[in-house]
């Protein structure tokens, strides 16, 4: 399993960044290179505890489709998604917000596994980890524009 975590500093106030966040919309547009869209579950608006996603993207060439569940929910500080189907074995992030005078830090922590055992280990450590690593950063900082526009 590879766990990472990522922080950004935005200014914004906490309680803006975490709709944001939530914002299925928001999500999309983030994640234009992949052509990621919401499918199924919550398609459009701010998710909330309890419900679902379903995902329909594309990385490295390969159509992958991913539900998750907001399973914990503490606004305006914490929220966790979970993979509760998808291509990995374990996929669990969770989002921190912690108010800074003006600003606001945004705490993302993921652990995530790759399927098929030694095989599945050895793509998360060469080429996974290190994309998906990328793929947080490149979607915190267009949060970060929107934010502070």
């Amino acid at each position: 399993m590879h766990s990472f975590v990522t922080t950004t500093r935005i200014a914004a106030p906490i309680e803006r960044c975490f709709s944001l966040s939530l914002s299925i919309d928001a999500h999309t547009e983030s994640m234009k290179q992949s052509t990621e869209r919401a499918v199924a579950g919550v398609t459009s608006g701010e998710i909330g505890l309890g419900e679902t996603v379903t995902w329909r993207a594309r990385h490295f060439g390969i159509p992958f489709r991913m539900t998750s569940k907001i399973s914990e929910y503490e606004r305006p500080v914490r929220f966790v998604d979970q993979q509760i189907a998808g291509p990995f074995q374990h996929w669990w992030h969770e989002h921190e917000f912690l108010a800074d005078g003006e600003a606001t830090v945004m705490v993302d922590r993921i652990e995530l596994k790759a399927p098929f055992g030694v095989l599945g280990r050895f793509v998360e450590w060469l080429i996974l980890r290190r994309y998906m690593e990328n793929l947080i950063r490149v979607r915190n900082e267009w949060l970060k524009q929107e934010l502070e526009a």
